[in-house]
């Protein structure tokens, strides 16, 4: 970033003194800044950035953004420095804004998808349908950049600096399309406030990050902020009218200007007629402007032809034909850690791992798993310490009114006590058993398996960790469920 220097009005910025410095890159980490650095001082949830405008200060910076209250924390040291300041009541869109501008490219096609649940899949699905028309494609998110292009990330929407450098990447590598998904905490941050989309999609909205939304309407609001704000008026918003607050969303798109793709099963401009579901799949069953289609979906679980339904408006959004889009579906795979097949018992029983750590989530997951299952239906579920603690008793009963029978374990306990997150959830789920040790827990489910039978491990998916406290530890759902399962079956002799 510091090969080269623009004017900090070219980056759109007006300093107070109407100093207009040569900025040579952008950072919201002091330890990052070199000399000619915009230092990006934002409010946050534990310590105002403006703690730390002395110190990019002596780091060389050239100019700082912040709000009034940032300019008022570090008065003295601006005082005596002769830094362009740049004071914004909204510094989170400034630094969004600056950041694309700074960057200066990114994938010529890209849809966003917000909701609680279904944003990776979505994504991933968007992806894997533009690779199948020959399109260079990826998907960001929480598995990180997947494609055409590979690249790891760290939060599900990335602040605007590493979103912007890595969307310039991709770019740069030849990338023409790519989905991401929007977070409710990416959006009231305004992360995507500079990026250009062409099509946004709705997939649904229940209880989750309320340790963050001062409620529920705030969520709510957080999440629209995809369809009132960052969606160009000329966009196309694909809306999941099934779920209640689908039509308030399409609502929102439609007082933007913003034109609206139906997806539904009651209804809808792409409706989903019927399913048939097996052991390895589905067939479906739908229609789109008064033409039917069916095709082969080699996925688990009901919700994922709403999932494949919602990726495939979209596309069709971004131009893509419908016919050649609906080709596409029967290629389609599984998005790793989304109700992924990890092992199979010699028996036949299989088991499976899913990212559901939301009561809906798992409702849903184990409902859906239901058709697809001649036997009984085990799930382990847990909680993640440090997160929604009103969702814990919500998330044992989901399992408990969907799942034959139900073992609490540990999630990522983080700073809480373990026991006290399990007994929480044990509210919701009395007739569970408890196995604190995760892997156990895994062991002692995968045991129980009979023929016909499935097991559902549900809340880390495709995470390879384990936090506990301040340690991340190695542990892989589908990794230790392949281990029982070699060595309850004897193939490790």
């Amino acid at each position: 970033m510091g090969e080269r220097a623009v004017s900090l009005s070219s980056l759109g910025l007006t300093a107070r003194s109407g100093a207009n410095p040569r900025i040579t890159g952008i950072a919201v980490d002091n330890r990052q800044i070199r000399n000619g650095f915009l230092f990006a001082a934002m409010p946050g949830s534990r310590v105002h950035g403006a703690t730390f405008i002395q110190y990019a200060l002596e780091m060389g910076a050239a100019a700082i953004l912040t709000d009034p209250a940032g300019a008022r924390i570090a008065a003295a040291a601006l005082a005596a420095s002769d830094a362009a300041l740049v004071v914004t009541d909204a510094p989170r869109e400034a630094l969004a804004r600056t950041a694309a501008i700074w960057f200066g490219a990114q994938p010529a096609t890209m849809v966003a998808v917000t909701g609680t649940n279904g944003k990776t899949s979505v994504s991933t699905f968007v992806r894997q349908i533009w690779m199948e028309m020959d399109l260079p494609a990826v998907n960001l998110g929480t598995t990180g950049v997947e494609g055409a292009w590979t690249a790891p990330l760290a939060h599900t929407t990335p602040e605007p600096i590493t979103l912007h450098r890595t969307l310039a990447a991709a770019f740069a590598e030849g990338i023409t399309h790519a989905a991401m998904e929007a977070s409710s905490h990416g959006l009231d941050q305004r992360r995507l406030d500079g990026v250009t989309l062409t099509a946004a999609g709705f997939t649904n909205f229940t209880q989750d990050h309320l340790d963050y939304h001062a409620s529920f309407d705030a969520y709510f609001d957080a999440k629209a902020g995809l369809f009132a704000r960052v969606l160009p008026e000329d966009g196309v918003a694909v809306i999941n009218i099934d779920d209640p607050r689908g039509i308030d969303m399409a609502a929102i798109a439609k007082a933007r200007g913003c034109a609206v793709l139906t997806v539904g099963r009651d209804g809808g401009d792409l409706h989903l007629d019927a399913q048939r579901m097996d052991a390895t799949g589905q067939d479906v069953r739908f229609s789109y402007r008064g033409k039917t289609y069916q095709t082969r979906l080699n996925l688990i679980g009901g919700f994922q032809a709403d999932n494949v339904m919602l990726a495939a408006g979209l596309v069709i959004a971004c131009g893509g034909e419908p016919a050649r889009v609906f080709e596409t579906l029967v290629h389609l795979k599984t998005v790793r850690g989304r109700m992924q097949l990890a092992a199979t018992r010699d028996n036949g029983a299989a088991v499976f791992v899913d990212y559901a750590h939301t009561p809906d989530a798992i409702a849903t997951a184990l409902a859906a798993m239901r058709p697809h299952v001649m036997g009984r239906l085990v799930a382990i579920v847990g909680a993640g310490g440090d997160r929604d603690r009103a969702k814990r008793p919500l998330m044992g009963q989901a399992a408990a009114d969907h799942a034959d029978l139900v073992i609490v374990t540990d999630d990522n306990p983080r700073s809480e006590d373990p026991a006290a997150i399990r007994a929480a959830v044990l509210q919701g789920a009395p007739g569970a058993f408890e196995v604190g040790d995760r892997a156990e827990a895994i062991l002692r489910g995968i045991d129980a398996l009979g023929p016909g039978d499935a097991l559902l491990i549900a809340g880390k998916g495709h995470e390879t960790g384990q936090t506990v406290g301040d340690d991340v530890l190695p542990f892989d759902d589908v990794e230790q469920a392949s281990v029982a399962v070699a060595a309850l079956d004897g193939r490790l002799a």
